[in-house]
């Protein structure tokens, strides 16, 4: 599976992230402009010691990324779906989609993607969302559950 980070912000966030792929055997791949340095001491602090551990890659853009990728399916988290994270039924290749901390995925990004294929995690309605690395985990979690670790 796939972690997909469209312009991340939050140096820590991305190093949990990093760390959650080295543990899970996740490809991470980063999404410019990033805010912050791949060799920031925050990020060094949460997950650079797993980078050896784990695959990052970064791309100038999305489309660039997923030009690398034949077939595959993204499913893009935002509190702006209708469908739970767990009513897909998700493979091995498939790539999850987060956006950048502050402000989330670009709508006409969202507008290109079929609804089957936009899931949220159900929260109390007045939550603006979850913390980005807790989000990815919970729904990778779910991912590699299916396809039974």
């Amino acid at each position: 599976m796939h972690i997909i980070l469209y312009e991340p912000e939050i140096a820590p966030n991305t190093g949990n992230i990093i760390r959650l792929c080295a543990n899970t055997g996740t490809n991470l791949h980063l999404i410019h402009p990033l805010g912050f340095e791949m060799d920031e001491k925050r990020l060094r602090r949460a997950g650079l010691d797993y980078l050896e551990y784990v695959s990052v890659e970064e791309y100038e853009s999305l489309d660039e990324c997923l030009a690398k990728f034949d077939q595959q399916r993204v499913f893009a988290a935002t509190t702006h779906a209708t469908q739970r994270y767990t009513a897909p039924t998700y493979r091995a290749e498939d790539l999850f989609l987060f956006g950048p901390e502050t402000r989330g995925l670009p709508k006409p990004l969202l507008d290109n993607l079929p609804v089957q294929q936009k899931i949220r995690i159900p929260m109390v309605e007045e939550s603006r969302s979850m913390n980005l690395s807790n989000a990815a985990a919970v729904i990778l979690y779910e991912g590699l559950r299916q396809i039974d670790f």
